[in-house]
């Protein structure tokens, strides 16, 4: 049984890349592709298994290398010039061979990933080269704070031909938190610039802030921060090109004097299809190696798209909600202390586990007061999410409506600006939650 193999290389490499497949008994060529419009096509079409391809051929980026792991497609690109092995490991290829050594790798690196597939892994492997890591053969895979992807034992990247594997440590990477909550402004960027301030004060490895809320995103003017050019918009192009690395990812994230990074976002809604999943894929990858913890404000809507779900090209509406929450390894689930607003948190958390969302959730309940909740509000939120939701433990952040409104009009994090105040103690208590669990975690 022969494996199918598309071809999209440009100049004399061509030739030298079909001939040495067309020697292999166990793979053959079935379409030479002349540009990458062709090349999705023929993926699309199911005409190959593997996709062998010019790193210099005009289009090729992170999306269009997604597109193909769609279709289910192993990518291998050659390497050479302006694209080293590092940056095509970033645009998440499955392997990489020199251009100058396609004669001989080419067959080998082919094998390599035709050996993965046959273990069970897919195209792409979840974090596939975002690292840079990756060298001749499959690129490098991330190791999160409690869930490895795809990676070879110990942390060493596999070579092409099944062969050696490099032996590397694997380096440490930080903690993605996602904060998100359902309609009804429930709180989200007050509680994770908050929460980001609390990380970057109590943390010994940083904190980053991502604004990756498309519909409404206010963490740059919460800050008192210019937006013109959004930060998170230039990383996805970065990534894109395969150019995103700690060192650019910094460049696009100013440091508060509190030595909190932020990475702002669009300030219209219009612009969400300049953050697509595959770009900020990347970017979490990217944001890992930057800072210990990555807290991410989302927006809250969960719908897929699903009209538009037979086209994998396509943008879609909430792509950074779905991709910040697939990535993360805590979700900072948030709600009003109010009647309504705690009717949508126990259908919201419903919501979570149908979309699939199965990292490590804490329950908040935001602007907790005895107005709307009764003589003892927290005492009867928790009651309530225990019997609804089955929630076991819930941080409760009362209102201190002074406290916040000063810190707004001063664009200033609640720690700055009211340390003393309740609900900055409350987000305290939570930091120094997670950062216990997470310490717990490593030990482990």
């Amino acid at each position: 049984m022969t494996t199918s193999v598309v071809c999209a290389v440009r100049g004399p490499a061509e030739t030298v890349v079909v001939q040495a497949l067309d020697l292999a008994p166990e793979l053959t060529v079935t379409r030479r592709c002349a540009d990458l419009a062709e090349l999705l096509a023929a993926g699309a079409a199911g005409l190959g298994v593997v996709a062998v391809l010019s790193a210099d051929l005009p289009g090729v980026d992170r999306e269009a290398v997604h597109h193909l792991h769609g279709s289910g497609v192993w990518v291998l690109a050659l390497a050479g010039g302006d694209w080293p092995t590092e940056r095509l490991a970033r645009l998440g290829v499955d392997g990489v061979v020199p251009a100058q050594e396609a004669a001989a790798a080419v067959v080998p690196a082919v094998g390599a990933l035709l050996e993965r597939a046959a273990r069970g892994a897919r195209p792409g492997g979840a974090g596939s080269g975002a690292s840079g890591a990756g060298t001749v053969g499959t690129t490098g895979d991330r190791v999160s704070s409690g869930r490895t992807r795809d990676r070879a034992p110990d942390g060493a990247t596999a070579r092409p031909g099944g062969g050696g594997v490099s032996t590397a440590p694997a380096r440490p990477t930080g903690t993605v938190v996602a904060v998100w909550g359902p309609t009804g402004a429930p709180g989200r960027t007050t509680l994770a610039v908050a929460l980001a301030a609390e990380l970057a004060a109590a943390a010994t490895d940083g904190a980053l802030l991502v604004d990756a809320d498309t519909y409404g995103g206010a963490v740059a003017p919460v800050l008192g921060l210019l937006d013109e050019a959004p930060g998170i918009a230039a990383a996805c192009r970065a990534a894109a090109a395969g150019r995103l690395d700690p060192v650019s990812l910094a460049a696009l994230t100013p440091q508060l004097d509190s030595g909190l990074r932020v990475l702002t976002g669009i300030g219209r809604a219009e612009r969400w299809p300049e953050v697509p999943a595959a770009s900020l894929e990347a970017v979490w990858a990217t944001a890992r190696r930057l800072a210990g913890w990555t807290v991410v404000d989302t927006g809250f809507c969960l719908e897929r798209d699903e009209v538009l779900s037979y086209d994998t090209r396509a943008p879609h509406r909430n792509a950074a909600t779905l991709s910040a929450l697939a990535e993360a390894d805590v979700v900072v689930v948030v709600g009003t202390g109010d009647p309504i607003g705690l009717q949508r948190l126990v259908r919201a958390l419903g919501d979570l586990t149908d979309a699939g969302v199965g990292a490590e959730r804490r329950v908040v309940v935001n602007r907790v007061r005895a107005s709307a909740s009764g003589p003892r509000p927290a005492e009867a939120i928790r009651d309530a999410l225990a019997r609804y939701a089955g929630v076991g433990r819930v941080h409760v952040v009362p209102q201190d409506t002074a406290a916040c409104d000063g810190a707004l009009l001063a664009a200033r994090t609640l720690l700055e600006h009211a340390p003393a105040s309740p609900a900055r103690r409350a987000v305290a208590e939570l930091a120094t939650v997670m950062i216990t669990a997470r310490a717990s975690l490593l030990g482990a």
